[in-house]
């Protein structure tokens, strides 16, 4: 029995529940089990304390006003989650506040382990080899859109896009039906529902200023050492991104650290790692600015990185490598090789993505394709051979994923030189 999925997202006001953060936003996708979304909810929730960073989620006191406690929408929430596989991207996350949140109300959430959920972050290392962790990039490669990025509602919106584009690329691999089989097992708190209605954010045109550090976290790339390493890595990404911790907040991810299983020296050396792909993914957008500078010191203060690298780091015109697996600058800087001559080099077994609207459809590309054993995938990895495109300067996800990876992008004419000459 498969009842569908409920894709989850919270905007908090900090990254610990343990350090007294709560939830602020709800948003919620329920979708089928063939991937095709069915309906959305989305709340504000009066976390009764102060909201954390109102320059990233937007949100301010004034939005609070009338607005529910969790307490008041709890039952609700079990409602539209009961019965369907919990989805998240960063699960561990959405885990660790909600068991928080049931935890003050006297019950026990059934989602305390992320591993009673799934993770489309955790499942990218499987669907898009050689991704980043960030939920950006990982819709990147299927040309998934985000907007409104550091709202409840549009993360989950994109992560339910994710999960769709996953399970349509799998769709007869028996874990969907296990996982389905496994949430109709799952035994949620019995909370009245009702109590209280949803309140959606009040809309403006605006949006949150991103800087260029910020931005950067979206283009950082997998990280070694396993799933502990992840988690904490995208803790990581989430305190740059979201400016949520400063140097003296270092005590939380030595916490994390130990929540996670990573020893000492594991997480120092994780540190100079992250920072060394933090810095060539800053320098990959140019010179760095004063701004840059500052916000680099606060990460390097934060991660213990040593002086001497961190001024290696920010007055060196070549990012700082500290003997770290690096992102590459140059491969994110230049565009990536476009085919001159009417012919390609793809081999029975090679990968290959389309992006763009064609002239002729895609299912007859595919087609064409297949007869040569040539494998067309939905998205852009490590594994794609080459990028076909309607244009080749096209600013869609998948080419700047494929000028990231250094993947030939090639227009559409080629291919068809290359299939007529194959006929």
């Amino acid at each position: 029995m498969h009842n569908g999925y409920a894709v989850i997202d919270l905007e908090t006001t900090g990254l610990a529940p343990s350090y007294g953060h709560r939830i602020i936003e709800i948003g919620i996708v329920h979708v089928t089990p063939d991937g095709d979304v069915e309906r959305t909810f989305e709340t504000v929730v009066n976390p009764e304390r102060d909201l954390g960073p109102v320059h990233i989620h937007r949100l301010r006191g004034a939005d609070m006003t009338g607005a529910p406690t969790f307490a008041d929408i709890a039952g609700d929430l079990i409602d539209k989650l009961r019965g369907r596989v919990v989805v998240a991207h960063n699960a561990s996350f959405e885990a660790r506040f909600l068991h928080a949140e049931f935890e003050r109300l006297g019950h026990r959430s059934p989602f305390k382990q992320a591993s009673t959920a799934l993770c489309t972050m955790r499942l990218a290392q499987e669907f898009l080899p050689g991704s980043g962790r960030k939920l950006a990039d990982c819709c990147s490669a299927y040309d998934i859109e985000l907007v409104d990025a550091h709202e409840a509602l549009a993360d989950a919106r994109a992560t339910a896009s994710l999960l769709g584009a996953y399970i349509g690329s799998s769709r007869q691999d028996p874990r969907w039906t296990t996982w389905g089989t496994r949430a109709t097992e799952l035994r949620w708190p019995g909370l009245p529902s009702g109590t209280a209605p949803w309140t959606a954010r009040r809309r403006s045109a605006g949006t949150a200023d991103r800087t260029r550090v910020d931005v950067a976290t979206d283009r950082l790339p997998a990280v070694d050492g396993g799933a502990e390493a992840t988690l904490y890595a995208a803790v990581l990404d989430r305190a740059l991104s979201d400016d949520l911790m400063t140097a003296n907040d270092a005590d939380q991810l030595a916490s994390f650290g130990r929540e996670f299983g990573l020893r000492e020296q594991a997480r120092a050396d994780l540190h100079r790692r992250y920072f060394a792909d933090l810095v060539e993914a800053v320098w990959a957008g140019g010179v760095l600015t004063i701004q840059d500078h500052i916000q680099l010191e606060r990460v390097a203060r934060l991660l213990g990185v040593t002086d001497d690298e961190l001024e290696h780091a920010v007055h060196s015109r070549q990012p700082a490598r500290m003997g770290a697996r690096s992102f590459s600058a140059a491969t994110q800087a230049a565009p990536a090789p476009v085919a001159e001559e009417p012919a390609i080099d793809l081999g029975e077994g090679s990968i290959v993505t389309l992006t763009g609207e064609m002239r002729r459809s895609r299912t007859e590309i595919e087609a064409d394709l297949a007869r040569l054993g040539i494998r067309s995938a939905p998205n852009v990895t490590k594994k794609t051979a080459v990028l076909i495109a309607a244009d080749v300067d096209s600013l869609s996800g998948k080419a700047r994923k494929a000028r990231q990876y250094g993947i030939p992008i090639i227009e559409e004419d080629v291919l068809e030189a290359a299939l007529a000459a194959a006929r």
